[in-house]
């Protein structure tokens, strides 16, 4: 009998442990991925990570190297905008991408993040004139995910 008052409260603690640890897991999934790559910036490269927060809202977080000033493209344009096709097929605008480049090194850098209610299907970044543009200019895709 002392063995199964000792096996009870330990078999809870170990239950409990992997209960915390499964929660902890589904709460922190990301997705990411990786953008195709680009026939308008061949050198450019990077990721995108989408997360649900508590709030059931999505983070979306960009990470890019390697993007040519928008100045330098064929036309020349003024900024990369990111735009997300939402699971309900709608094309949002979510914001303007600004390149940066390090001291240290030449590789153009560029990082994005913003919050999104609406759960994203595909994210793009395109070359446009307007920060204020409401539908893409489609022949000027410089970035592109697959479909989530």
């Amino acid at each position: 009998m002392k063995n199964l008052k000792y096996n009870i409260p330990l078999k809870n603690i170990i239950l409990g442990f992997l209960a915390l640890g499964l929660a902890f897991s589904l709460t922190s999934c990301a997705q990411k991925l990786t953008f195709l790559n680009s026939k308008v910036v061949p050198a450019a490269e990077g990721t995108v990570k989408v997360k649900q927060d508590s709030n059931k809202n999505y983070d979306i977080k960009i990470d890019i190297s390697n993007l040519a000033e928008p100045e330098r493209l064929q036309p020349p344009k003024k900024m990369y905008i990111v735009w997300m096709l939402t699971d309900q097929e709608m094309t949002k605008n979510i914001g303007q991408i600004k390149t940066s480049s390090n001291l240290l090194s030449k590789n153009l850098k560029a990082s994005f993040e913003t919050v999104s209610s609406f759960k994203p299907a595909k994210i793009f970044i395109t070359a446009e004139d307007d920060p204020n543009i409401q539908s893409p200019g489609w022949g000027d895709v410089v970035l592109s995910t697959n479909e989530f």
